[in-house]
């Protein structure tokens, strides 16, 4: 593996979903690196937008769109081939992208889904609010969102807490990856108002004291305002590698304002971000 451990454990097997698209290629890049450190099977997912109606009408524009599609994924296929990764090429058509790709990752029991924040083709409705959004919502296992032209660094995380159950486990990976990437971690939480400010301060003081215990080493700090975009600016600053943050799953009958948070941590900051969901 080159002198690089995989950073996180219990990955043996990612999804990738992709269009193909250059919007992609930051997602597509890392996923592969990612799956050659940690010796994991990749699957590359895309999806051919269609409905009955269409394949009816026009279904020679179906298959030529879905043969652009295989042959883009089989060019994705030979680079991590080349890396010497077990690869999977799979094609969906339908008309609920978000959908296909949360339900093909539990059929095919995978660890991590990995997807970029936008396309032109395929899953061309794969932008924040909508394809990104709801997987992010609705996906069982953890999420790892790339932007176009964002670049991992394992070593400088940057951990977002707010104290729930979610954020715990979140806490839990991101301590786990600084450890194994023998890194640096940095834990954040934001009040937006003074009355939560000593409740968001002892939630950093919690993770910092983990930490400490792992022999990771980590710094904290409070920050107010709104916490998108607080966060986001924070992670530019500090160049973060990599955050980390808890999420909600769409069936638990909670706040889900924490969804849509996320997303704009991740066109505001231009970094990828990881979310863990507990349970």
């Amino acid at each position: 593996m080159n002198g690089q451990s995989c950073p996180t454990e219990g990955i043996s097997k990612l999804l990738i979903a992709t269009e193909g698209s250059e919007s992609s290629r930051s997602a597509v890049s890392e996923a592969i690196e990612l799956a050659r450190m940690c010796s994991s099977k990749l699957i590359i997912l895309s999806e051919v937008l269609s409905n009955s109606e269409y394949e009816d009408s026009v279904p020679w524009a179906i298959d030529q769109v879905e043969s652009e599609i295989r042959k883009s994924l089989e060019a994705i296929k030979k680079t991590a081939n080349e890396s010497g990764i077990e690869c999977e090429i799979i094609v969906h058509r339908g008309h609920d992208p978000s959908m296909d790709i949360v339900g093909e990752a539990v059929t095919e029991n995978v660890d991590m889904i990995v997807m970029g924040t936008h396309g032109r083709s395929g899953l061309k409705r794969l932008v924040m609010g909508s394809v990104t959004g709801k997987v992010l919502r609705h996906a069982r296992c953890k999420v790892l969102v790339v932007p176009s032209g964002a670049k991992i660094d394992y070593s400088r995380i940057l951990l977002v807490t707010d104290g729930s159950i979610h954020s715990s486990v979140a806490a839990s990976e991101a301590v786990a990856v600084a450890a194994r990437s023998n890194g640096s971690l940095t834990v954040v939480s934001v009040a937006s108002s003074e009355a939560q400010l000593p409740g968001m301060e002892a939630n950093v003081e919690q993770v910092l004291k983990v930490a400490e215990k792992h022999g990771v080493k980590a710094e904290g700090t409070t920050l107010r305002g709104k916490p998108e975009e607080a966060i986001a600016q924070f992670a530019k600053q500090n160049e973060a590698g990599l955050i980390v943050l808890g999420g909600y799953r769409a069936n638990e009958g909670l706040d889900l304002s924490m969804g849509s948070v996320t997303e704009r941590i991740i066109v505001g900051a231009r970094k990828a971000v990881l979310v863990v969901k507990a349970g």
